[in-house]
């Protein structure tokens, strides 16, 4: 009876495995790959495919290479936008509400629940990430992982593995890239891969690679008309603290020093993982590098503003450098798919975690539901698609990528997942339903970091109603006459009409999404 099971179990296993792969093949027969490439905080602004006036002067070649060879999203958006909850998302297919993990700090990712690597394990794929994980958990469902410790470092990094923490001596985007070759090379060659290469670049403290660290120490980078914000009708954003000029650390975040010919940063909150990990032979090949730039601060005299725009530029020119080394990493990673014959079946994904101010109302990071750091990049590689000439304008989510992936696979996606599947829309098939007309949006992490007010919302193609539901203060914005959102028209009679539909249409996807209503308070 026992050896009956047996070769039933072993029967079905089989029937679902090749159901899964003989269905779900590429050029040359083989199954079907997909490389998921994320980075950490990288701005659509800083990526070229989409045509920003940074970008074009830091462009990103290898990237906008798989945008010509694939599909470029237009209007693709983070479900929470915060490092350690968008990676959440991205997993499991639902909201931070639904999957458990709504905020960076005190939270813990539980990975025994149905996420995409645990899912695609079950059918027969090597599950693999490398690089940030920041889910304060060990890796479930991955056959193998090496990520970085935390946040991870820029320089010297810790790894984190089965066998313990290790340190790695270089540059944490090159060895970050090394170590998914590494893999790809060792790795059972007999069966397809769901392999996340995830980059702590261009995250906070954004220190370059040696080489690149006067890359753009020449560019005077477009200064945003609204980087003088003075936060008017906006209650919330007038409270922040992520102001470049005001907020951001002078020798952490912008390499400035005590004075002229000084060695000696100014205030360093995180020593630890920034100084603390380079040699001293590698300090001081920094501190010459920056020597120029700091001296001048120094040397010329400015009023407040053309200081905060000094400020804006040095920022720029460091995160612009770090998306440099990670535009290589593509190319380098591309190149290795390419000789091994692997692009005809590997689905190529890049995207980021959220989208990030780059000097936008005066800020960094990200958090809010404005759109530079509500809507991220994608770009989709997918050989058997091929080139879409037109980008993707639909409304489309992080919570949509889970779906999604497992579509592209031929994989049965679960009933708990709360996003949809765009692969026919990259297919350019005709949907039996529409396709989705608003999006929720959902930040929890007040206080907090950078003092960013808790609110929720709805988006639709046009509108953004923004509910920051502890101070109960409301904003509305009209997305065509003012895309820099800087008219909160929720009083403004004339858009009553519109702000009854939003209203009604938050209320539906609340219900929609089972959204607790201890975390509307």
């Amino acid at each position: 009876m026992r050896l009956l099971f047996k070769i039933l179990f072993l029967l079905l296993a089989g029937k679902i495995l090749t159901s899964c792969n003989s269905t779900n093949t590429g050029a040359n027969n083989k199954p079907t790959n997909i490389l998921f490439i994320m980075t950490d905080d990288h701005a659509m602004q800083a990526l070229s495919a989409y045509g920003h006036p940074i970008s074009k002067l830091a462009p990103t070649p290898n990237i906008d290479r798989l945008a010509d060879e694939g599909t470029l999203f237009l209007e693709n958006y983070c479900a929470n936008s915060i490092c350690g909850p968008s990676r959440a998302t991205v997993l499991t297919g639902k909201h931070s509400h639904a999957n458990g993990f709504m905020k960076n700090d005190g939270t813990r990712f539980n990975g025994h629940q149905l996420t995409i690597p645990n899912i695609l394990q079950k059918n027969g794929y090597q599950t693999a990430v490398i690089g940030k994980w920041h889910l304060n958990t060990d890796p479930v469902g991955f056959d193998y992982y090496k990520i970085l410790n935390d946040q991870g470092e820029y320089n010297n990094p810790d790894f984190v593995t089965r066998e313990g923490v290790t340190q790695e001596m270089g540059y944490v985007t090159d060895l970050i890239t090394e170590s998914t070759i590494d893999w790809l090379e060792k790795r059972d060659k007999s069966e397809p891969f769901f392999l996340m290469m995830q980059h702590k670049a261009p995250h906070r403290n954004w220190v370059p690679a040696e080489k690149y660290y006067r890359l753009f120490e020449h560019v005077e980078f477009p200064v945003p008309d609204n980087y003088f914000d003075n936060y008017d009708k906006r209650i919330a954003a007038a409270g922040q603290e992520m102001n470049i000029f005001q907020h951001a650390y002078e020798g952490h975040d912008l390499k400035m020093v005590t004075g002229i010919d000084s060695d000696t940063l100014l205030y360093d909150r995180w020593p630890q993982v920034f100084f603390g990990r380079m040699t001293d032979d590698e300090r001081q090949r920094f501190l010459e590098a920056y020597r120029e730039r700091n001296n001048d601060f120094y040397l010329t005299e400015r009023t407040d503003e053309e200081k905060a725009v000094w400020k804006l530029q040095r920022y720029l020119q460091d995160y612009l450098a770090c998306v440099r080394s990670v535009d290589d990493s593509v190319g380098e990673i591309y190149e290795y798919l390419k000789e091994k014959g692997l692009l005809d079946n590997t689905i190529i994904v890049y995207t980021s975690d959220q989208g990030f101010f780059l000097g936008e109302h005066g800020w960094f990071d990200k958090r809010w539901m404005y759109e530079e750091s509500f809507r991220m990049p994608l770009v989709i590689r997918h050989p058997q698609v091929g080139h879409s000439p037109e980008p993707i304008a639909a409304l489309t989510q992080n919570i949509d990528f889970a779906p999604s992936f497992l579509d592209m696979l031929n994989v049965e996606i679960p009933d708990e997942m709360q996003g949809e599947s765009f692969y026919p829309l990259m297919k350019g098939e005709k949907l039996d339903e529409p396709w989705r007309q608003a999006l929720y949006y959902h930040y929890y992490e007040y206080p907090g970091f950078h003092s960013v007010k808790a609110h929720n919302g709805v988006k639709t193609e046009r509108y953004k109603l923004i509910h920051f539901y502890q101070d109960n203060e409301w904003e509305l914005y009209d997305l065509e006459e003012d895309p820099s959102e800087m008219n909160n028209v929720y009083d403004d009679v004339k858009y009553d009409d519109v702000r009854a539909t939003l209203h009604a249409q938050l209320d539906s996807l609340i219900l929609k999404y089972q959204v607790p209503d201890k975390y509307l308070k």
